[in-house]
């Protein structure tokens, strides 16, 4: 790759490395430049641009990106679309995230053009959360790189380990003048724990603190058929010959290993009765705050084996007591922060009364044999945009039916006839208020694929100041327009039928734009002449969208 300061005659074709202002426009970092970018460079007095042109064997950043994505990705896991040269992976389901790190610092190693990061090995996930992400770091990576870093990741570098539904049994002793309370909170706490690893708790037995009564309760857990017993003493275990590894023992179980380089969770006992694990709990596990007993209980959910080995392994961040000097981030409810999937929603305004089209409704009118507003339906269906809301208006009973079957919420405008803004109103009314943004989409334009609102959504980081994503395909903007949730209200404030491109211009320095090489994001179908006119060329993105 070429880098550096070129003629803005030379300029045509290559990637500017920094944003320009033209005239009236921004050219922002990224852009492919065109003649028309460096006439405008030009008559601006702009002499010289930074930029980079792609030698012949170089990968383009997001080509580059998505090759290696694919091969890091393991199961569980899905991907963003590429967008800047990163593309990100999320967990599919709740589980722990596992990590080759051998095979992880051998891809990163081989050039400094391509970064591969992910969560420490055995980090607890939710559904949606980002677990790795791939990032190349210039514009393009040599080819060469590329391969040998898809040689060193090889397949699966990074899964998810799903939870399983174990079902557990917990087993308290007792000691003369111990508080019913504390038992009964230990319930509590641990039924707790369970849950948030997709397990239950079936039964809880409360026995004295004597070897032959932990013996007893522990061999009767094994005949109830639990998956894994958990044995929480009214003393803590100070050695592998107490009262509760003893009775595990006479109950034919096996000690495996006492103790662990976790704290708090020193005093863990792991243990095994035939295949059923059996853990000694340590005092700490009575308290809802994190500890070893989570990293055991964890990795047992998801199917991890757990041995001595892993056990004294875990002795690396295993200084969990909050201290001071070390403060966590938190949510607002005090769960530490994570970082998640985007949750953008799709917006299909379907309420016109078509008066240009004639006496038809044109949502309803046959595109590549099936009604016109389907198309448009099923590409956000496709997508990663959730939920979907359709907003109807005109002839809503028929729309309706049209997508019947479709997971899909409606939003109904009774103001339709009043303009677009109207139907712009009711959807963002209708919306959840979790979501993060939105993606309006417009329910006459068939030809707009599920990968277009993919890419959208990857694009989208108002941090990185690209609140608003709009497409683009060979410089002209078109639809459907991401939005950030901080915009809805003034979106709300919108009147008549201009929809919410107004906003553009008042907040340029938010808005991206985003090359989808598909004019399908230009073409609306609001007469007769433009449905004659678009003919049989929808076939292809129908079937799509409806795959």
């Amino acid at each position: 790759m070429k880098f550096g300061p070129f003629p803005v005659a030379d300029a045509v074709g290559a990637i500017l490395a920094h944003s320009r202002k033209a005239g009236q426009r921004t050219l922002k970092k990224g852009r492919v430049l065109t003649a028309a970018d460096a006439d405008e460079l030009a008559a601006a007095g702009i002499a010289t641009v930074i930029a980079a042109r792609l030698d012949p064997d170089d990968v383009p950043e997001d080509e580059a990106a998505r090759r290696i994505a694919e091969r890091v990705a393991g199961a569980g896991l899905s991907a963003s679309a590429p967008f800047t040269g990163r593309v990100n992976l999320f967990a599919e389901e709740p589980g722990l995230a596992e990590v080759d790190t051998a095979r992880l610092d051998a891809a990163n190693l081989v050039d400094e053009a391509i970064t591969v990061a992910t969560l420490p090995p055995h980090t607890p996930v939710e559904t949606g959360q980002m677990v790795a992400t791939i990032k190349i770091i210039p514009f393009a990576a040599p080819g060469a790189a590329v391969a040998a870093v898809l040689d060193a990741v090889g397949d699966g570098l990074v899964r998810l380990a799903p939870y399983r539904p174990l079902a557990a049994i917990l087993i308290q002793t007792r000691l003369p003048g111990m508080k019913e309370s504390i038992l009964d909170k230990t319930v509590g706490v641990t039924r707790a724990r369970l849950s948030s690893v997709g397990g239950r708790l079936a039964e809880e037995w409360r026995t004295a603190h004597e070897a032959d009564a932990v013996a007893e309760a522990v061999a009767r857990a094994r005949d109830a058929g639990a998956d894994l017993i958990l044995v929480a003493g009214a003393s803590a275990i100070v050695d592998r010959r107490d009262i509760l590894p003893a009775g595990i023992e006479q109950a034919g179980g096996t000690v495996e290993h006492f103790g662990m380089p976790v704290d708090p969770g020193n005093l863990l006992l792991l243990a095994r009765l035939g295949d059923v694990p059996v853990l000694g709990l340590p005092g700490c596990a009575r308290s809802p705050k994190l500890n070893g007993f989570d990293w055991v209980l964890q990795r047992l959910a998801a199917g991890i084996a757990v041995d001595r080995r892993a056990i004294m392994a875990m002795g690396s961040g295993g200084l969990l007591a909050e201290i001071p000097t070390r403060p966590q981030p938190r949510a607002e409810d005090g769960t530490p922060a994570a970082p998640r999937a985007p949750r953008i929603a799709a917006l299909v305004l379907a309420a016109g009364r078509s008066t240009r089209m004639g006496a038809a409704n044109k949502m309803l009118v046959p595109v590549a044999g099936r009604p016109m507003v389907t198309h448009a339906v099923d590409a956000a269906l496709a997508s990663k945009a959730r939920p979907v809301v359709v907003v109807t208006g005109h002839d809503p009973a028929a729309v309706t039916a049209a997508l019947a079957g479709r997971d899909v919420a409606y939003a109904h405008n009774p103001h339709y006839a009043e303009g677009m803004a109207t139907s712009l109103k009711a959807g963002i009314d209708a919306l959840p208020r979790e979501v993060d943004g939105v993606l309006v989409c417009l329910g006459d334009m068939p030809r707009v694929p599920p990968l277009v609102l993919d890419r959208l959504i990857a694009a989208w980081n108002p941090v990185e100041g690209r609140a608003i994503c709009v497409p683009t395909t060979a410089g002209r903007r078109g639809n459907p327009i991401l939005w950030s949730r901080r915009f809805f209200a003034e979106m709300l404030a919108i009147q008549g039928d201009t929809g919410a491109r107004g906003l553009l211009a008042a907040h340029a320095d938010q808005v991206v734009e985003v090359e989808v090489g598909d004019d399908g994001i230009l073409l609306d179908v609001d007469t007769p002449e433009a449905l004659a006119a678009l003919g049989d060329a929808t076939k292809d993105q129908g079937r799509t969208a409806a795959a």
